[in-house]
């Protein structure tokens, strides 16, 4: 919360070389300065003044956004390699299956056609 600052002793220092006395001098000032606070913080509320949003403020969101972006580009791009990765270990896992069941099929089959020639 910013506050103003007054330089009451120069204001008093005005009116008593205006001729006003000391003590009025004072409690004019304090008055004054008082309303300022109030006027202030009647305006603090009224129009959210806390919560405005200035250039600064826009340009460091946008610099955050560029950051942001910049990595989640990368997360991007490391997901998508390493989903071709995973792709790929999957491809050639299910060749080594299907070459092995071949195989497989092969020697039974062979083994089989051996096993009835030898008995016919």
């Amino acid at each position: 919360m910013s506050t103003l600052t007054i330089d009451t002793y120069a204001l008093v220092s005005k009116l008593k070389e205006a001729g006003i006395p000391e003590q009025q001098a004072v409690a004019q000032i304090e008055i004054i300065t008082k309303t300022i606070d109030a006027a202030i913080e009647q305006a603090r509320h009224d129009y959210e003044l806390d919560n405005l949003v200035t250039k600064r403020d826009l340009k460091e969101l946008e610099v955050e956004l560029r950051k942001l972006e910049v990595e989640l580009r990368k997360d991007i791009e490391i997901l998508r390699l390493e989903t071709k990765r995973d792709i790929a270990e999957s491809k050639a896992e299910l060749i080594r299956w299907v070459v092995s069941v071949g195989v497989l099929q092969t020697v039974l089959i062979s083994a089989l056609v051996l096993k009835l020639a030898g008995t016919l």
